[in-house]
């Protein structure tokens, strides 16, 4: 697979910067989610077709019913998620095309991403491993269950929203650490949560309104 990185006109480094300086604008303060999302070409993780629009601040469709969230979701829940300095092992429920993994890849040691869709799985695996990326492992499987085998996780970061939190999902959480989320009935209004491990309790904050595809149980 060979991948345009440069880009050109509406893909280009200066409207990556144009970006960012609208992220700082809308209050994304940490300067390395800023540096990172300067430096992470949004647009090779869209179709082509799409390519022209990755640098504007709205979701856009990646097929199978799914969207890759606006640069400011992904930047928001990634501070969120960053707020106690670097962490050593994320869990991302939803790799979807894998530019959520790339921005978390360059920010912790160790990203464990899981996707229940086969085939936007297997398409962000090759746009990630042709990036470069060699600090993320991948899961097949249904994100309710989160990834047992590696956890307590010091970040979870989940791109989908439920009514609750899934359970294993708390519990695979390390002491000290943060689980970003989206929370909401389907059709309903969502709220972006910040829910914090302090050891057999959990610390929730209530941050703001999201709108975010359903987080389905099973494989696709």
């Amino acid at each position: 697979m060979s991948l345009d990185l440069q880009g050109i006109g509406m893909t280009s480094p200066r409207t990556r910067k144009r970006m960012v300086q609208r992220l700082a604008e809308q209050g994304i303060t940490d300067p390395k989610v800023l540096d990172v999302m300067r430096h992470t070409p949004r647009h090779v993780f869209m179709d082509e077709a799409l390519a022209s629009r990755a640098y504007e601040d709205t979701a856009l469709p990646i097929g199978f019913n799914q969207t890759i969230s606006q640069p400011y979701i992904v930047a928001r829940m990634t501070e969120l998620l960053m707020g106690s300095g670097r962490l050593s092992k994320v869990l991302e429920i939803g790799t979807g095309c894998g530019y959520q993994t790339a921005i978390l890849a360059q920010l912790v040691d160790h990203v464990y991403s899981v996707e229940r869709i086969l085939s936007l799985q297997k398409k962000a695996k090759d746009i990630l491993w042709n990036l470069k990326f060699k600090n993320i492992s991948y899961l097949y499987g249904d994100g309710n269950l989160g990834w047992a085998d590696y956890a307590p996780f010091d970040g979870i970061l989940v791109a989908a929203a439920a009514p609750e939190v899934p359970e294993p999902l708390l519990q695979q959480l390390a002491v000290g650490g943060v689980l970003v989320m989206p929370v909401g009935e389907n059709g309903r209004p969502q709220t972006l949560q910040r829910i914090t491990r302090t050891g057999v309790n959990y610390k929730i904050e209530y941050l703001e309104s999201v709108s975010f595809v359903p987080f389905l149980p099973g494989k696709e």
